[in-house]
C-alpha cells in the first residue's frame, strides 16, 4: 500500500491578518493546480515582533522581528514554504531563501481611522503609529499633530484607539480590507505615498526546493513582482532600514512603468521626492543616486547608500 503525501505546512505568523493572508495563499493554489493540488496545512509560528509591543521595531531588532523564526522553521525543515506581508520583509535575504512567489497586490494606500483627512485632524491630535514614514509623513503635513507609539496587530491598535490613546492612527487598507474592517478614509498616493512593498503578500521558500518552488510558480503574479522587485531595488540601493523613512511605489500607466520614492528627515521637516522610467537601466539605483544627491545632509544620515 502506498503511504499517503504527507501535507505541505505553510509556516506564517499566528495574528488574524497574517492566518487571513496564509489561507489566500492556499487558496490560490488550490484554484491553480486543482486536483492536483498537495494537502497544505497551515502552521502559526510566534514571532518576536508579536512578543515586543512596547517598543519601536528600530530598537530591538528591526524587521527581522517578524522573519528570522520562520526563516529558522524554513531552513530547518519544520515548514516547507513561508507567507509574508512583504513590507515587513528586510530587503536582505539569505541566498538560501527564495521569494517564490507574490499574489497580487491590493489598495497600496494607508487609511486614517479617527478622521476624515489629515487636514481634518484636530490641533494637536495624537496620532497613534510606529512606522518612521507615517511618522514623518505626518509631522511633515501637520507639524502640530504628537505622534505616539502603537505597536500590535489591527485588532490591538484600534482598540487602543477606542480606549482614547490616540485621537486617530493609520493602517494599510490593504490589511484592513482583508479583514473585512470597512473603517477609515484611504488617503491619496499624493498626499502620502506608501511604504515600499505595501499591499503585496510574498510566499518564500527554500531555494533548492524544486518541488515547491514549482507548485508556487503558478501563482506568482508577474506585475506585482515587477513592482515590488523595484521597491525593495530602490531600498537596497539607499542602504535604507526599519530606521529610514522612505516611501515608495511602483506601478503601471498606459504601458509605462514607473517608480516614484520619497525621502525625509525624522521630523518630516525635510524631504525629497523624484520619480523613474522603469523602462531606463538600473532605474531603482539611479533614482536613488538622484534622491541622496538632492537630500539635505539630514536626510542623507538616515541612508547609507552611495
Amino acid at each position: 500500500m502506498i503511504a499517503p503525501t504527507p501535507p505541505l505546512r505553510l509556516g506564517t505568523r499566528g495574528s488574524p491578518l497574517a492566518l487571513t493572508q496564509a489561507n489566500m495563499v492556499a487558496d490560490a493554489i488550490r484554484a491553480a493546480h486543482g486536483a492536483a493540488a498537495p494537502e497544505i496545512e497551515i502552521v502559526p509560528i510566534r514571532t518576536s515582533g508579536d512578543r515586543i509591543q512596547d517598543r519601536a521595531l528600530a530598537e530591538v531588532g528591526g524587521k527581522a522581528l517578524w522573519t528570522k523564526e520562520l526563516d529558522r522553521a524554513l531552513l530547518g525543515g519544520e515548514i516547507d514554504f513561508a507567507v509574508h506581508s512583504m513590507k515587513d520583509v528586510e530587503t536582505h535575504r539569505p541566498a538560501t531563501i527564495a521569494i517564490a512567489a507574490l499574489l497580487p497586490r491590493a489598495d497600496v494606500r494607508d487609511r486614517l481611522i479617527g478622521a476624515e483627512s489629515v487636514a481634518a485632524l484636530p490641533q494637536g491630535a495624537r496620532i497613534g503609529t510606529s512606522s518612521p514614514r507615517r511618522s514623518a509623513q505626518l509631522r511633515a503635513l501637520r507639524p502640530d499633530v504628537e505622534i505616539v507609539l502603537f505597536r500590535g496587530n489591527v485588532a490591538t491598535r484600534l482598540a487602543k484607539l477606542a480606549a482614547g490613546e490616540a485621537e486617530a492612527t493609520l493602517l494599510a487598507a490593504a490589511g484592513l480590507d482583508r479583514l473585512g474592517q470597512a473603517v477609515g478614509h484611504a488617503i491619496p498616493i499624493e498626499t502620502m505615498l506608501p511604504a515600499p512593498a505595501q499591499g503585496a503578500v510574498g510566499v518564500e521558500a527554500r531555494a533548492d526546493d524544486g518541488r515547491v518552488l514549482a507548485l508556487l510558480g503558478p501563482i506568482d503574479h508577474a506585475p506585482t513582482r515587477r513592482a515590488v522587485e523595484a521597491e525593495r531595488a530602490l531600498l537596497a540601493a539607499l542602504g535604507a532600514d526599519c530606521r529610514s523613512p522612505v516611501a515608495a511605489l511602483a506601478r503601471e500607466d498606459g504601458g509605462l512603468w514607473t517608480l516614484a520614492a520619497e525621502l525625509l528627515d525624522e521630523a518630516g521637516s525635510a524631504r525629497v521626492s523624484d520619480a523613474i522610467a522603469l523602462s531606463e537601466a538600473d532605474a531603482p539605483a539611479r533614482l536613488a543616486a538622484r534622491l541622496l544627491d538632492r537630500a539635505p545632509a539630514r536626510v542623507r544620515a538616515l541612508f547609507t547608500g552611495p
